[in-house]
């Protein structure tokens, strides 16, 4: 997780978006997944 940091922060210094990071190396075949979605309405 500490690499996966180094680089986001390469990508999004000042105001990074919000994000949701979950380990998937061993999640069972045919399993159902969640999707977070986040969005801004101006």
């Amino acid at each position: 997780y500490q690499a996966m940091n180094e680089v986001f922060s390469e990508y999004f210094k000042d105001s990074p978006p919000a994000r949701t990071c979950v380990e998937v190396s061993r999640i069972p075949r045919n399993v159902l997944i969640e999707i977070d979605a986040i969005a801004l309405i101006t």
